[in-house]
């Protein structure tokens, strides 16, 4: 029996899909609440993996996503995967490092999968600029991304939950095999939605108070600038082989994300009375 944490979110659904591609019911833990230990014992219980993933809005990592952890062990998990992010093992600033020691602490009985950057923040972080504005408006210069297709991250994440035994106390850094920048990933975009996109670099002072007027929680505005600003002195354009290692093939491109989910940033526009409907 697998738990997989946040199921019904993109990596989480995804790693569903692909266990039972594989044959295997996974237990879904949508009544787990993070901020509520009272809701572990039972969602771990009778479990011998975890998928485990941190909410974006979780910030405190120590009495929530660690406590897990330790309540997992406690009642039998022998195999935990960890979606932390590339870099977390040396970047005390990202909350997945405090989940990284903590897992690194105990036995030997966990995975880290460390992606870089996601190509579906496309249609999550960044979707309601492509639909209202035709923008991508991030603090990320003109760095370079090897995005990561989740599709493919969370194949990697199946097939270690389901043989553990050669992945155990590893950590792996899990990139897209080509690294672009945002203006040619909005050209890419144009050209599989069929009207032009822009990148649009932000200052950082701008990016917090976009955010901000989106309604993120302050934490979760910190975090995201952090990560996006590394952009900017190339924390995400190195090329790693093990991903496309691990999946036997070459990774999704990012022109093949794009071309998948095109019908996913129909432009939007308001009508009366508050209704909103997708426009071509």
């Amino acid at each position: 029996m697998i738990l997989v944490t946040t199921p019904r979110g993109g990596v989480g659904r995804e790693v569903v899909r692909e266990l039972r591609a594989r044959g295997v019911e996974p237990r879904l833990a949508e009544r787990l609440d993070f901020r509520d230990p009272r809701t572990f014992d039972d969602a771990v219980r009778g479990c011998t993996g975890l998928f485990l993933l941190r909410p974006p809005a979780i910030a405190n990592t120590r009495t929530t996503l660690n406590v897990l952890v330790e309540r997992a062990r406690a009642a039998g998990v022998s195999t935990i995967v960890f979606l932390s992010v590339a870099g977390a093992d040396t970047n005390p600033i990202v909350p997945h490092h405090q989940v990284e020691r903590a897992l690194r602490a105990g036995p030997a009985d966990w995975t880290i999968l460390r992606p870089g950057f996601f190509a579906q923040n496309f249609e999550t972080a960044y979707v309601r600029d492509i639909r209202e504005d035709d923008r991508v408006y991030v603090p990320a210069g003109r760095g370079q991304v090897a995005f990561v297709d989740v599709r493919d991250l969370a194949a990697v994440a199946a097939a270690v939950l389901v043989a553990p035994a050669a992945h155990h106390a590893r950590g792996y850094t899990l990139t897209g095999g080509q690294a672009i920048t945002f203006d040619e990933a909005a050209a890419q975009l144009s050209a599989a939605i069929g009207r032009p996109v822009r990148y649009q670099a932000a200052s950082i002072p701008g990016y917090a108070r976009h955010l901000h007027r989106r309604g993120l929680p302050a934490a979760q505005i910190a975090v995201q600038t952090i990560l996006h600003v590394g952009l900017r002195f190339g924390q995400a354009a190195g090329i790693d082989p093990t991903l496309g290692e691990l999946l036997g093939r070459p990774p999704r491109t990012f022109a093949q994300y794009v071309r998948d989910s095109a019908d996913l940033f129909a432009r939007v526009r308001a009508y009366p009375r508050g209704r909103c409907e997708p426009s071509s």
